[in-house]
């Protein structure tokens, strides 16, 4: 099995974004994550826009994949701060990673969000903590 198969059957057992959110995992390396959403009507609100949710979840599922993807300690998110910069006329969504800094305790991350159209969408930015992996 390669990097990447490997890495979405692990993280296919984050539901609420491999599942009810459609989203999957393009690229995995060290540090670093690529993601995509295809979007339908469940991702849009009122006014046919894109859900602020519904990004920040693309996001924070980059964020999960690339912190924790063949790493010996798990990384939870401490803070996490989007801006959102412009409505994607689209039908997909990607996630990016950018690994800005990595300490032993904690971790930084900027995730773009941008369109299949090559419209940035929004850039959210994660603190993350590093603790010891634990068994459910």
């Amino acid at each position: 099995m390669g990097k990447l198969e490997e890495a979405r059957s692990i993280f296919a057992a984050d539901k609420y974004a491999t599942e009810a959110s459609g989203i999957v995992i393009e690229e995995v390396r060290d540090g670093y994550a690529k993601c995509s959403m295809k979007l339908t009507d469940i991702h849009r609100n009122a006014f046919g826009g894109v859900m602020g949710g519904a990004i920040y979840t693309l996001a924070d599922f980059t964020f999960a994949v690339a912190s924790n993807f063949e790493k010996e300690k798990l990384t939870a998110s401490l803070v996490g701060q989007a801006t959102f910069l412009s409505m994607s006329r689209g039908s997909v969504l990607y996630g990016e990673s950018e690994l800005i800094k990595d300490g032993r305790q904690n971790c930084f991350y900027q995730i773009k969000v941008y369109d299949d159209l090559g419209v940035d969408i929004a850039t959210v930015s994660f603190t993350g903590v590093h603790i010891d992996k634990f068994k459910r």
